[in-house]
């Protein structure tokens, strides 16, 4: 399935995406500094805070879109059971 994200739905992935990828940068710089291991261990829950909200976002997404392919029939032969296992997949992905 390909998505297809449009305005503030695709800026606030990419915002996320972003900042996870900055928190990540800063954990580097501090270990590379020998800093505090809480406050590494702080900045990168953060980070992966940052990078499952964004998953979470693109799964949202992803439902919609998998609603209206239902909806319309346009899922390329695939039934309702294979596309359910497939969307479980995603979610426990990020369990």
């Amino acid at each position: 399935m390909e998505l297809a994200f449009e305005g503030a739905d695709l800026k606030a992935v990419l915002n996320r995406l972003r900042r996870a990828q900055g928190q990540i940068a800063g954990v580097i710089r501090m270990i590379e500094e020998g800093r505090d291991c809480e406050d590494v261990v702080t900045q990168l829950a953060a980070a992966s805070r940052a990078l499952d909200r964004a998953g979470f976002a693109i799964i949202a997404t992803g439902l919609q879109q998998c609603a209206s392919d239902v909806e319309t029939g346009r899922r390329n032969g695939e039934d309702s059971e294979a596309m359910r296992a497939r969307l479980e997949k995603l979610f426990l992905s990020l369990a």
